[in-house]
């Protein structure tokens, strides 16, 4: 997942609405200056073709009264939500309407309407009722407040969600810690700024996150919206595995299933029932991209994935496009990432991928939880203080049932003020549901599982980073073996990078070091914050989308919550967009 941000585009190019996605290639930087003009300089008055016929100013002071009063609102029978904004806003402009003109009408008609390639649903913003008002035959001044209040309203919900995205992650997410702020943005002054940029639509898109794994996301939503509209792919006949050399009746299926899919492009042999060395090639590749061994041959798994139907895909990318949102404002600079889903971690310097790993991440019944965290030191060969959890249900009944167990794995007994205890003094029979008062130690070395370098990344979780003395597993494709912790398959080339001093610490001076076989804490010169994720899908190097098994089976969570009606939910400020 390249997280890298979007770069500037030039001034003077133009827009490129091309398949409807709408990406903003041109004319970014005059949409930014004019926002921040305006943003910084608006008066009360309001400016000069804007005021509109005295009896709709009139109407929309008497709505705004009565959603004062009963804090709600339902003009045209439509919804209010931003019932402190609005009031706000609209006494500002001392009740201008703002829609008048009808071709900011239909770009923001335009704008909700696209709000699909970004996984979102247009209904949130209500969408048939504004073309209903869209007309620009409306005389009646009632129904022209009620259109500008929904039209007020379809913008401010449309860039809420591009900006902190529809769900709130901290519903779902204990403890969720990343950036869900407006920064400096007071939000009238915003808004204003937002209504009167031109054009409208760039200006909004400014609100999505400016990554490069969100841009090649919302193509690869496209993408498969268009397989969607082509009839989605044909079904495989499940059965014996199928291997290169084979030849079964279902063997044309396969391969229609995986053209459909862009996975096989190679024209069938002569005898087309013959499962050959292409579209074993194309099987792999298939395999690859959807977290499976790519042995090449389709077996329960491999015919369970190509059994997920394509409407399924689709809801897999709006559900990583809404968690790229949540994290949007996090990504820049430095940064390490680790997507516990897709068994990698990535470190970006300046905002380019400087260093990647496979990982082990925890098991589903110990998850490794998604936060973030500032990396601060290094240990080199480090102690491992058995955490809670491993220690009541691991450790604590193998040392009740086997005496020597301590012994044999180089394990001491220590209170919490690091005094060793001597392990026959201890009743171990009282503790087996727990309360024990005493830390368990594994002394570094060869065997110890945290390898000969851990990450410290201090965090409520008790979770970091560290080596491991199990390489074997990283050759597994779904790498779920962890109590928790993350393991790096190529932990000394990071030590290096985030040492930040080609001088005194080289990777010959780093195992000169370890090789002492003295346990050390060495500071950073680099100290990056780590986001720990958790994304199931995501545009890989190749340019093509990889599909991670939902290990921890959390996507259904999301895309219930993206189906729910629309609610505003608090940010970081003292005053919400509300």
């Amino acid at each position: 997942m390249e997280m890298r941000e979007v770069k500037q585009p030039e001034k003077g190019a133009i827009v490129n609405r091309a398949a409807r996605l709408g990406l903003v290639i041109g004319r970014v930087l005059q949409v930014i200056a004019l926002v921040l003009v305006v943003a910084a300089g608006m008066p009360n008055s309001v400016a000069a073709g804007e005021a509109g016929d005295e009896l709709v100013r009139q109407a929309l002071r008497d709505r705004i009264v009565a959603l004062r009063n009963n804090g709600e609102l339902r003009p045209a029978g439509g919804e209010i939500a931003a019932r402190r904004l609005i009031p706000e806003f609209y006494a500002i402009r001392d009740y201008a309407p703002v829609w008048s003109n009808p071709d900011r009408r239909r770009a923001l008609l335009r704008a909700v309407d696209d709000s699909a390639s970004h996984g979102l649903d247009p209904s949130d913003y209500q969408f048939d009722l504004l073309r209903t008002l869209a007309d620009d035959g409306v005389r009646d001044a009632g129904r022209l407040a009620d259109r500008d209040l929904l039209f007020t309203e379809a913008l401010l919900r449309l860039v809420y969600h591009l900006r902190f995205g529809k769900v709130d992650p901290r519903e779902l997410y204990e403890g969720w810690n990343f950036s869900r702020s407006l920064g400096a943005v007071e939000p009238v002054q915003a808004l204003e700024a937002l209504v009167r940029a031109e054009p409208l639509g760039p200006a909004i898109e400014l609100y999505a996150p400016r990554l490069e794994a969100y841009r090649q996301l919302r193509a690869a939503l496209l993408a498969y919206r268009a397989m969607e509209v082509l009839g989605g792919w044909p079904s495989v006949p499940a059965g014996a595995t199928l291997r290169a050399g084979d030849r079964d009746p279902r063997v044309p299926i396969l391969r229609e299933r995986l053209k459909a899919s862009g996975d096989h492009l190679q024209p069938p042999p002569h005898d087309r029932e013959l499962f050959d060395e292409a579209l074993r090639e194309s099987v792999v590749a298939f395999q690859a991209r959807h977290g499976l061994e790519p042995d090449g041959a389709v077996g329960r798994r491999t015919f369970a994935a190509l059994h997920v139907d394509v409407r399924r895909r689709i809801d897999q990318i709006r559900v990583n496009l809404e968690r790229l949102r949540w994290i949007a404002q996090d990504v820049a600079g430095d940064y390490l990432l680790v997507n516990i889903a897709g068994f990698n971690a990535r470190l970006y310097l300046d905002g380019k991928l400087a260093w990647q790993s496979r990982v082990v991440v925890g098991r589903p019944y110990r998850k490794t939880p998604a936060f973030r965290a500032e990396m601060q030191y290094l240990v080199l060969n480090p102690e491992w203080v058995i955490p809670p959890t491993i220690l009541k249900e691991d450790v604590l009944p193998k040392v009740a049932r086997e005496s020597g167990y301590l012994r044999e794995h180089d394990m001491r007994v220590v209170t919490n003020a690091g005094k060793d205890v001597d392990q026959r003094e201890v009743d171990w029979t009282r503790y087996r549901e727990g309360g024990f008062p005493y830390q368990i130690v594994q002394a570094a070395g060869p065997d110890n599982p945290l390898g000969r370098i851990k990450f410290m990344l201090p965090n409520p979780y008790s979770v970091y980073l560290h080596d491991t003395p199990t390489k074997k597993l990283f050759e597994r494709s779904e790498r779920a073996f962890s109590s928790g912790c993350i393991r790096l398959e190529r932990p000394m080339e990071l030590a290096v990078l985030l040492l930040d001093d080609p001088v005194q610490w080289t990777a010959e001076a780093l195992e000169g070091e370890i090789a002492k076989g003295e346990t050390r804490n060495v500071q950073i010169g680099r100290r990056v914050p780590v986001m720990i994720l958790y994304h199931t899908a995501e545009v890989g190097e190749d340019g093509r989308t990889y599909f991670h098994p939902d290990l921890y089976d959390q996507d259904t969570a999301v895309l219930e919550a993206l189906g729910r009606p629309f609610r505003f939910g608090a940010v970081g400020r003292s005053r919400s967009a509300k």
